[in-house]
């Protein structure tokens, strides 16, 4: 997209790009794809060899909150004392840093402005009207159409045994459908079943993919945050489910745990809502996002006119919020790689205006949002590191038959 001319205000100070193509999220199944020795894609986490993988993709884990909550992990503490050689300890999440952008960028390989899952809810541009893309997906849209690429799954499913052990919610879910679809999808209500059902699904399996999801860390952290005690709870909860699946899982499994996006917590006086400032709305005629990383969208006469309208906006955030926040603009967005490459269909679905918040603070539109939303206590979707920087671990399974 051509710079604009007329475009005055300075670009923003933005942190670094996430490391697509070498360190993000997006690495993470086609690294594992070629350590199972398909061909086509490249092992550029320099993963083991190995016959099977089972990835946990723990929702919600930053990795800051692992280091500081480590004395409620102790199989995960041992895991990292032990080390992985050349495979690295953390990666970045997808931009912006919610499960929507960063499971689809894990699930395809890509990063959002391919794949096009550019937030929680967006802009479609045909219907001109904001669409849900995580849990309320709209009718108007075709999940395998707003995300036309092949998953990983569904490039391997005819060399590897691919599977996903989830919670039945999940299985053909919109979401799922869109950005995780291919191979076989296993159920269990508890943490205790999907474990059983993966060490009884990988058993009678050759060469074999698994994806492991577990959702109770994001969900405590939202409405408790990551400090509270229910979150600690979930993060025990978690270190015994991989303990178990390293004690059932066939001797010689890669396991791998990682997270779509880390969280922090907004306390409610900085949970703001920001339609109530006109200078903050003034010619946007849709708001989008999520409370840590709003989309703008400007009326089309803002649009079509000289940029000082959006210079106007773009000053009033940041009288408001100063360097609380970054404010900046869709070019500068793009320039600045947060997005990756950018088709042509996806920008439509960019605000023309970005604003991320910097420290504790969640922007809502007030207009549309429902009073419970304000109760969310854990946030994400910025580019600070809390939510950015999410771990992986890799480390061997020690079978059926180790004790301990």
């Amino acid at each position: 997209m051509p710079e604009d001319p007329n475009h005055s205000v300075q670009a923003p100070d933005l942190p670094p790009a996430p490391a697509y193509g070498h360190r993000s999220i997006a690495e993470v199944l086609t690294s594992a794809a070629a350590s199972l020795g398909v061909d086509s894609f490249a092992n550029t986490l320099g993963l083991p060899s190995a016959a099977k993988i089972c990835v946990v993709l723990a929702d919600g884990l930053g990795r800051n909150l692992l280091k500081q909550k480590a004395a409620h992990t102790p199989f995960l503490r041992s895991v990292v004392q032990e080390g992985q050689g050349e495979v690295p300890v953390w990666l970045d999440s997808a931009f912006p840093s919610t499960t929507a952008a960063a499971l689809s960028s894990f699930g395809t390989g890509l990063p959002a402005g391919q794949h096009g899952m550019v937030g929680y809810d967006v802009l479609d541009p045909d219907q001109d009207k904001v669409v849900n893309l995580l849990g309320n997906w709209d009718p108007g849209v075709d999940p395998s159409t707003w995300q036309p690429f092949p998953t990983v799954f569904e490039r391997i499913a005819e060399e590897v045994d691919v599977s996903t052990v989830s919670l039945a919610q999940f299985d053909s879910s919109p979401m799922t459908r869109a950005a995780l679809r291919g191979g076989r999808f296993i159920s269990g209500t508890t943490s205790h079943a999907r474990t059983a059902a993966a060490a009884e699904a990988m058993a009678g399996s050759g060469r074999s993919l698994m994806y492991f999801y577990v959702n109770e860390l994001d969900k405590a952290g939202h409405r408790y945050g990551c400090k509270s005690e229910q979150w600690e709870h979930q993060l025990e909860e978690l270190d015994a489910t991989v303990k178990r699946l390293s004690s059932s899982l066939p001797a010689g499994t890669t396991i791998l745990l990682t997270a779509d996006h880390g969280m922090l917590d907004v306390p409610e006086s900085q949970r703001i809502d920001f339609s109530k400032d006109p200078d903050l709305v003034d010619g946007v005629r849709h708001t989008a996002g999520e409370p840590r990383m709003v989309h703008l969208y400007l009326d089309e006469g803002y649009v079509e006119s000289a940029a000082g309208a959006r210079d106007r906006l773009l000053a009033a955030w940041k009288a408001r919020f100063g360097d609380r926040v970054w404010a900046f603009t869709k070019e500068e967005a793009v320039a600045g790689g947060l997005f990756g490459d950018v088709r042509p269909a996806v920008e439509g679905r960019i605000g023309d205006v970005m604003i991320a918040a910097r420290d504790a603070v969640a922007l809502y539109d007030g207009r549309r949002m429902r009073p419970t939303a304000m109760e969310v206590v854990g946030q994400h979707g910025s580019l600070t590191k809390a939510e950015r920087e999410v771990p992986l671990l890799c480390f061997t399974a020690q079978g059926r038959n180790r004790r301990g």
